[in-house]
């Protein structure tokens, strides 16, 4: 027994010093990473902690100020007179260009370096300008619209299969609302560079009424009824032309007389309902036999 104690002994005189190396060791990290921790809430969160502060309190700050600001430029140009379309354009940019400008101040304000945030900013705009060259060629579209102005707010247009009323042109788009109040939204690019029909860009338009009678009937008789009819309304117009009747086709089965006016463009739609009901009605009261679509049908016995 007295062997084994002998030689149990250095063993653990050998476990005791590796415990205390052990535990130094750990002290050791435990001390080194609370240093770090130290360092770092001294050298980063104690010096841009107030930069953060300061750059959220300037950037609200100038946000509401550049709304503010933008208000102001479009009530100036509402007191120019200003239209209307080039004025929502104008006031969405200038808002977009000073919001880019006041990041890009209060970022040099906290210590960022802009030249390399500018150059970054270019790259990234490169990048983005090819990705989205359609973005890029709305913008300039709307620019176009705006300074050759084929429409304007308030213009009923038509493109392609869409029509309406212009009702806002934006930066990259613009809203028309139909008769039945649905809103078509549709690329500047489209606007700028497809054929489009101005239907309100004149301040009258002409009217043409078709009216069908058989044949044998006077057609001098019948122009003189239509003539009277267009007299006697308040919205046909004497200028630029008088109203006239002609003699547009020879159908099949009935003659084709065209009754044509002028009307102011605002009437035109009450102009129209209106006398087809007064032309409808005259025909019927002076006995006139509408013509009728008809279709011989030959049966054979075979």
């Amino acid at each position: 027994m007295i062997l084994q104690v002998e030689t149990m002994v250095p063993d653990s005189v050998e476990v005791v010093e590796k415990l205390k190396t052990g535990v130094s060791e750990t002290t050791d990290k435990v001390q080194t990473f609370w240093d770090g921790v130290r360092e770092f809430y001294v050298n980063v969160i104690m010096t841009n902690v107030p930069k953060i502060i300061l750059m959220i309190v300037l950037l609200w700050v100038g946000w509401y100020l550049v709304n503010r600001l933008t208000d102001f430029i479009k009530k100036m140009m509402v007191k120019r007179d200003t239209d209307v379309s080039l004025r929502n354009f104008l006031g969405s940019l200038i808002n977009i260009l000073l919001k880019v400008v006041l990041v890009m101040t209060i970022m040099s304000m906290v210590g960022v370096q802009i030249a390399s945030f500018v150059a970054l900013l270019g790259s990234v705009g490169l990048a983005i300008g090819m990705a989205l060259q359609g973005t890029l060629q709305n913008f300039a579209g709307g620019v176009i619209i705006l300074l050759l102005k084929p429409f304007k707010v308030g213009d009923f247009i038509e493109q392609g299969s869409f029509s309406g009323t212009v009702n806002d042109i934006q930066i990259f788009n613009t809203y028309l609302t139909t008769p039945d109040n649905k809103v078509i939204i549709i690329p500047n690019s489209q606007l700028a560079t497809n054929s489009l029909i101005n239907y309100t860009r004149s301040d009258c338009r002409r009217l043409d009424i078709p009216v069908g009678i058989p044949y044998g009937e006077s057609v001098e008789n019948v122009r003189g009824e239509l003539l009277a009819l267009a007299a006697v309304c308040p919205l046909v117009l004497k200028e630029p032309e008088q109203p006239v009747v002609h003699v547009a086709d020879l159908g099949d089965g009935y003659l084709k007389l065209t009754l044509r006016f002028w009307v102011k463009t605002g009437d035109y739609w009450s102009a129209l309902f209106q006398m087809n009901q007064s032309v409808y009605d005259k025909m019927v009261s002076a006995g006139y036999t509408l013509p009728a679509q008809k279709i011989d049908v030959h049966v054979s016995n075979k």
